[in-house]
């Protein structure tokens, strides 16, 4: 199942740089991972100061 990022995102952009399959873009408020594209590789847990990205 694709990540998905929760509420908790401060729209850092640290995700959306180190997703290897570019599903993160900029949504309204938060990033959104688009999850046709998401690998789950979990590179945008790895680096989130939040920890926004929870698999779902």
């Amino acid at each position: 199942m694709a990540y998905n990022i929760s509420d908790d995102c401060i729209s850092c952009g640290a995700c959306a740089s180190e997703c290897p399959t570019e599903a993160i873009s900029e949504g309204d408020g938060k990033y959104i991972i688009d999850p046709e594209k998401c690998t789950e590789c979990g590179s945008c847990a790895d680096v989130c100061p939040v920890d926004a990205p929870k698999a779902e």
